[in-house]
């Protein structure tokens, strides 16, 4: 799974909105011939990049490459079960991607069209969002 091998604070503010404007960035296929493209606001976590980077390496085999445009660099916190309320925050539990609508998030390349097209409607189930496959 993916996680920041190094943090410079090990705990972040919840944001106020987490629904605030469309993606300027990483919002074209940059490296391959198709990508999947986020519809709606998400955190990703770092298990559901995992799981679609599975299904995607799956239809690869040998013969593509797949990109993974987004990494999990916020980490969400959360306390023991049946805890009583103060006692401060909780300890850093995962690590998620705050993804906007129109990020790119995953390409893949050097696969014949149906079978790319196929791979990603497959990882865009693992998503906890609405995602679509674009062509570059």
């Amino acid at each position: 799974m993916l996680l920041p091998k190094k943090v410079k604070h090990r705990k972040w503010h919840k944001p106020r909105r987490l629904n605030k404007g469309i993606a300027s960035r990483t919002n074209t296929v940059a490296f391959g011939g198709f990508g999947l493209k986020a519809m709606d606001h998400s955190w990703v976590t770092s298990r559901q990049i995992e799981a679609a980077r599975r299904v995607l390496t799956r239809y690869v085999r040998r013969g593509g490459r797949v990109w993974i445009r987004i990494f999990p660099d916020r980490p969400v916190t959360s306390k023991g079960s049946e805890m009583p309320m103060g006692k401060g925050k909780g300890a850093p539990d995962h690590y998620v991607c705050t993804v906007k609508p129109g990020t790119v998030l995953f390409e893949m390349g050097g696969v014949p069209d149906d079978k790319a097209i196929e791979a990603l409607i497959l990882a865009s189930h693992k998503m906890p969002l609405k995602a679509k496959v674009v062509k570059k």
